[in-house]
C-alpha cells in the first residue's frame, strides 16, 4: 500500500536519495525544496528522468510554518531532513541553526498535530550524543551540546519527544550516524579527501586525524528511514542508525590516499581544526534498536561505498572545488 508522503530537505544529500527511494517503493512523494529565485532544485534536478517525473514539488522555508502547514496538508508520512547541519558556520552563525533547526522542526510538528499526519520522523543525529561516554554508542547514551549545530539537533529532537508525550504525535526520531555517499557536499570529510586526490593534488589538507566515526552509506540510511515509518512500534522512540563499525580520520585518508594517489600525504590545517572542547573524538554506534524493531541490515561494506562515492565524485568533479576549505 502506497503513501503520501513528503520529504523535507528533498533537494539536500541524503534527502534526495530518499526521495529517489521512496519513489522506487512506489510511494507519492512531494518533495519539500528550498526555495530561490533561479528555480533550481538541489540534488533533485540530477535524478533520472523517470524517477523526476513521479516527484512533486513544494519550493518553500521549513522556517515558514504557512508554507509548511500547506505543503504537508494531505500528506500521510513526513520525513524532516531539512537542516543546517555544517558545524564550522554553526561556531559564527548560531542564530541561523536555531530558526532552521529548532524553530523548523516546531512548524512541521505543529502542522503534523493540527493536520492530524499520520507518521513523522524526525531527522536527528549522532552529534547530540558528544564523545563518546562508552561505546557502542546506544540510545540512551546522555546527550552533549559540543556545538550550537548539536545544541540545536538536541532542542529539536526534545520538542519532539514533547509533542509525543503531550499531544500523542505519532513521531519518530530518526538518528543516523556519519552519512556518505554520493551527492554529499565537500564540507564533509570524505568527498573533502577524495576530491582532492581525484584533483591531482598531493597534499591532503584536513583537521584532526584521531577522531573516529561510525560511516553509513547513504542508500543504507535511506532504507533505515524507510524501515523505522513502516514500524508502528517506533512511534514515539529514537533509533540509531549505525553500523558498529569505527574508521578514525586518518585511518581513512590513507585508505582513500592508497586507493586513488600513492603519492599523497595528509597535511594538518590550523582552520580545519575544531576548538578542543567542541571536537567529538569517538562515535561508534550501537544498532541494537533498529535491527530489532525492523529487518533493516546495513547493505553495503565500506569498501562498496567508497567505491562508488569515488565514481561519482570522479564523474562530477567539477561541481566541486578541491583543497578550498568549505565550511
Amino acid at each position: 500500500m502506497s503513501h503520501k508522503v513528503m520529504v523535507t530537505g528533498a533537494d539536500g544529500f541524503i534527502g534526495s536519495h530518499l526521495t529517489e527511494e521512496l519513489v522506487k517503493a512506489g510511494e507519492k512523494v512531494t518533495a519539500f525544496c528550498l526555495y530561490n529565485s533561479f528555480g533550481q532544485l538541489g540534488w533533485i534536478d540530477t535524478l533520472p528522468k523517470e524517477i523526476r517525473s513521479e516527484i512533486e514539488i513544494f519550493t518553500g522555508d521549513v522556517r515558514d510554518p504557512n508554507g509548511v502547514r500547506t505543503a504537508m496538508r494531505g500528506q500521510e508520512h513526513v520525513y524532516h531532513l531539512a537542516a543546517l547541519i555544517a558545524i564550522p558556520f554553526s561556531y559564527h552563525s548560531p542564530d541561523s541553526y536555531v530558526d532552521t533547526n529548532i524553530k523548523g522542526t516546531l512548524n512541521v510538528l505543529n502542522a503534523a498535530r493540527e493536520l492530524g499526519t499520520q507518521r513523522v520522523m524526525v531527522t536527528s543525529t549522532s552529534e547530540v550524543y558528544g564523545t563518546a561516554l562508552y561505546v557502542p554508542i546506544d540510545e540512551k547514551h546522555p546527550y552533549q551540546g559540543q556545538s550550537p549545530y548539536s545544541a540545536t539537533k538536541i532542542g529539536a529532537d526534545r520538542l519532539a519527544e514533547s509533542f509525543y508525550r503531550s499531544f500523542d504525535l505519532p513521531v519518530s526520531i530518526v538518528r543516523p550516524f556519519n552519512t556518505y555517499g554520493p551527492r554529499q557536499s565537500q564540507r564533509a570529510v570524505i568527498p573533502t579527501i577524495i576530491t582532492q586526490l581525484l584533483a591531482g593534488q598531493t597534499e591532503i589538507k584536513l583537521g584532526k586525524l584521531s577522531p573516529t566515526r561510525d560511516f553509513n552509506y547513504v542508500k543504507d540510511t535511506a532504507r533505515g528511514f524507510m524501515a523505522i515509518a513502516n514500524c508502528d512500534a517506533a512511534i514515539g522512540q529514537e533509533i540509531n542508525i549505525a553500523t558498529g563499525v569505527e574508521h578514525s580520520i586518518g585511518d581513512l585518508a590513507n585508505e582513500l590516499i592508497a586507493q586513488i594517489n600513492p603519492a599523497a600525504h595528509i597535511v594538518c590545517e590550523e582552520e580545519r581544526l575544531r576548538p578542543e572542547k567542541s571536537e567529538v573524538n569517538r562515535l561508534l554506534g550501537d544498532a541494537t534498536k533498529i535491527m530489532t524493531m525492523t529487518d533493516w541490515r546495513p547493505q553495503y561494506t565500506f569498501e562498496q561505498g567508497l567505491a562508488e562515492t569515488i565514481e561519482f565524485l570522479r564523474n562530477n568533479l567539477d561541481q566541486y572545488k578541491p583543497g578550498q576549505y568549505i565550511l
